[in-house]
This record gives structure tokens, sequence and C-alpha cells, in this order.
């Protein structure tokens, strides 16, 4: 580990014990995400570790990325899911393949004070990622998306979402294409929130699509190349999960350790 990364590490663990420990308890007990928590981790610049400083960002690398989504989970895995979709697949997917146009649109927003959302999953594409039923159409100033997804993250507290449709079904997988929705589309609603056994902080709901018209520019990268971009980011954001469960095991041996420590001397 660089030292770069291990000031990231110690200042990471530092906030997470400081400020999101006090309120762990009473954010899964509610399932809500404290909105104070989300503003600090932007103000922490953690929600835009990879984003350049041209953009308002951190400017530093994936490892950095990953070495604070271990930390935060150790304290709170639901505010490390955040934190893990927004940088690893959010972010990354505006940097590697938006135009600049949405570039300098989004990533000051993003690296700043606006959440991000990832939307690939759907009720019929559980197992098969890419059997999308979401359908995009293309009209004369841009785009209609019709279709559901589900058991997306963090979508309660995002205004951006990163949504996966099929422009040509007659293609199969290579009809699918990405595309930006920011909260308060018409047609565009957030629909059931998940109850779930763990995690329960983090929003898990069900989005609903019923003819949302998007400009042209909000097209992410090329028609067609959905499922190539969707496949990359998947690999960094499973890299991201694993330091989450890494951190959820640290921080349960410690309490637990911690707690039979407090047994042995009678407190």
């Amino acid at each position: 580990m660089s030292d770069i990364e291990a000031s990231m590490q110690e200042a990471v663990s530092k906030f997470a014990a400081d400020v999101i420990g006090p309120k762990v308890r009473d954010m899964d007990e509610a399932e809500t995400m404290d909105p104070a928590v989300v503003e600090q981790l932007f103000e922490q610049g953690l929600m835009g570790i990879e984003i350049p400083e041209e953009y308002g960002g951190a400017g530093m690398n994936f490892t950095a990325a990953i070495v604070a989504i271990e930390e935060l989970a150790r304290v709170d895995p639901s505010v490390s899911v955040m934190v893990d979709v927004h940088n690893t697949l959010v972010n990354t997917a505006v940097l590697n393949y938006a135009s600049k146009e949405l570039k300098e649109k989004f990533l000051p927003k993003l690296a700043t004070g606006t959440v991000g959302s990832f939307c690939l999953s759907e009720p019929v594409s559980g197992s098969d990622a890419f059997a999308l039923a979401t359908k995009a159409t293309k009209t004369s100033s841009g785009y209609t998306i019709s279709g559901s997804k589900m058991w997306i993250t963090n979508s309660m507290e995002a205004d951006f979402f990163i949504v996966f449709a099929n422009l040509d079904p007659s293609k199969g997988y290579k009809g699918i294409t990405a595309f930006v929705v920011e909260k308060g589309t018409k047609g565009f609603s957030v629909a059931k929130k998940e109850k779930k056994l763990g995690i329960r902080a983090s929003s898990t709901c069900v989005l609903n699509f019923d003819d949302v018209e998007i400009p042209a520019g909000n097209l992410l990268g090329e028609e067609g190349k959905g499922y190539k971009y969707a496949i990359s980011l998947l690999n960094e954001g499973r890299i991201g999960i694993a330091a989450q469960m890494t951190g959820l095991a640290l921080g349960a041996f410690e309490n637990a350790a911690r707690r039979s420590e407090e047994r042995r001397v009678g407190k």
C-alpha cells in the first residue's frame, strides 16, 4: 500500500468511527440513510475518489477507492455499498464512456453532491442480466425508455441514474444501450422499497419508466455497446463488493473480540 493509500485508510477509518459509527444502529433500524451522513461523505471527498480534480474530485486511483470502501464497511456496510456503487460503477461509467458534454455537466455534481445509481437488473433478468425487457426507442429529439428495474441500490438517494435498455431487441444483447436519466424526469418513478434482512440503511428499490423522454445527449457511450460497458463496470464493482465483505468480516471480528474481552474482565 502506498503512502497515499495508507493515508486514505487512516482518514476514512477515523471518519467512519467518529461520524458514522454513532448513527449505524439508528439508520439500520429506520432502514434509512441519514442525509447528514451522505452530505459528509461528499465533504470528505469519498464520493469522487477517482474523479479528476478539474471536476471537483479527489483525483486518486481505484486502489484508494477500494481501501475507502473496506474501511467504511468495517463500521457500516450500508454506507459502504452506497460509496462503492457510486464510485466503482457510476463514476467509472461516466469517466470511461460519457461524452465530453456529459462529463462536464455531471462529474462536478457526482463529486460534490449528487448520488448516482446503476440500473441494470430486472424482474425477468436476475440470473441473466442481459435478457433485458426494458426498451428504448429512438425519437426525433432523443430517446424514450419504457420498462422497470428491480433491486436498484441508491435509488432513494440518487438524482442521477445510469439505465440500461434494449434499443434493438432483434439484436439480442447487442442492442443493449446505456442512458443517463435524471430524477424528476416525467414518467420516471421510484416505486417499492425492498425490506431486507441486512444492510438495511442502503435503499434497494423498484424503478418504473413510463415512456421517459430523454435528450439525444443523454446517450452514454455508443448505441449497442451497453452490454460491453456493463461487463467491464461490474468487473470493477465486484472488487468493491469483495472489499465490502472483507471490511464487514473485519468489523464483525473486531467487535466480537472487543465484547469477549469486556465479558472476560466483567464489564
